[in-house]
């Protein structure tokens, strides 16, 4: 099996390739290796992804149409894991012109790559940001999801409208998933549990929005993985019992389905605080400060559809999480 992960030197994409590559598939990894955070990060993960048997990398931006195009007609893969995207709800507020190029027609060359090439399933990367304004939880996929607090947020909701377009239109089959703060080794450093080890270790306070009543259904990336892949061997099938008169967002008459990705078990900020003290061996400085522009309160995942159709909870404690990102910190900054 031939498959595409685009954003293969992000968090994400670098798990689900290694992961693909470890199950015999023949990968190829895309990536812009844009500077949003650190390259060397990206650069130190594509490093041990070219280690791997059948692994091959295109450095190509999202948004180049052309070269877009060039990447599929030499790839022709079978199933494309779209994880790449201009990541991040505070930074969208100042560069929303990023979110436009990757998230919008970064992802109308996936869709015309897929639908050019008779892809057999697209799996892509939606977010539990399109909730928004949304305050009934946990947040299902049974339920609205259009008035979105960022632009981040805007896109991707406009990902999982243009998907169900080309599922109805081409019959392409396609998956969207929306991810609930994912966190574990190899994290982002644009993240909370990043930014906070790497303060605490150095000796500086740590910015504690909402006062650290904030709750978020966090995702341990291994759980992430085992989802995305049981539910790239399952593409969705038309629903002919699909009633538009009372419609389920999370389905369709179209090849098309949403799955929410989470743990299904928010925490609240300052509890994922004390289990990084406890695996860090020391306390934090806390700065308190008010909820930031384009946050939400709360997340929680109702996980029900996924448990359903692929057999698998996301089960990893906050806590056992947390000890194994600090120990792959501590051995990859050598602290």
């Amino acid at each position: 099996m031939r498959v595409l992960v685009t954003g293969a030197a992000g968090f994400i994409g670098f798990h689900a390739a290694t992961a693909l590559a470890s199950r015999g598939v023949e990968v190829t990894g895309l990536d812009s290796l844009n500077a949003y955070y650190d390259v060397r990060l990206k650069e130190a993960r594509l490093e041990r992804l070219r280690r791997l048997p059948g692994f091959a990398f295109f450095q190509t931006d999202l948004a180049d149409r052309s070269a877009m195009a060039g990447v599929f007609e030499k790839v022709r893969p079978e199933r494309v894991l779209h994880l790449g995207a201009q990541a991040g709800v505070r930074y969208s507020l100042k560069n929303p012109e990023a979110y436009a190029d990757a998230n919008l027609t970064g992802f109308l060359n996936v869709l015309e790559g897929c639908r050019r090439h008779a892809v057999r399933h697209l799996v892509y990367a939606s977010s539990s940001s399109v909730y928004g304004a949304n305050t009934r939880m946990p947040f299902s996929v049974k339920n609205s999801a259009d008035h979105p607090l960022s632009l981040y947020a805007a896109t991707k909701r406009a990902n999982e409208l243009m998907a169900h377009s080309y599922s109805h239109l081409y019959a392409l089959p396609t998956t969207g998933l929306r991810f609930f703060t994912v966190y574990g080794p190899w994290g982002r450093p644009d993240m909370a549990l990043f930014l906070f080890t790497q303060a605490i270790l150095e000796g500086r306070p740590i910015d504690v929005f909402n006062e650290g009543r904030m709750k978020r259904d966090f995702t341990y990336v291994d759980d992430i993985v085992e989802g995305l892949l049981r539910v790239m061997d399952r593409p969705p099938a038309a629903n002919p019992s699909w009633d538009a008169a009372l419609p389920d967002p999370g389905g369709s008459g179209a090849p098309y389905r949403l799955y929410n990705m989470g743990n299904d078990q928010p925490v609240e900020l300052l509890t994922v605080i004390q289990c990084l003290e406890r695996a860090l061996g020391r306390t934090a400085e806390k700065r308190m400060l008010p909820m930031q522009p384009g946050d939400v309160p709360a997340t929680w995942a109702d996980v029900s559809d996924l448990v359903r159709d692929t057999g698998f909870r996301p089960a990893t404690g906050i806590e056992e999480g947390v000890r194994r990102f600090v120990a792959w910190y501590r051995e990859f900054y050598d602290v």
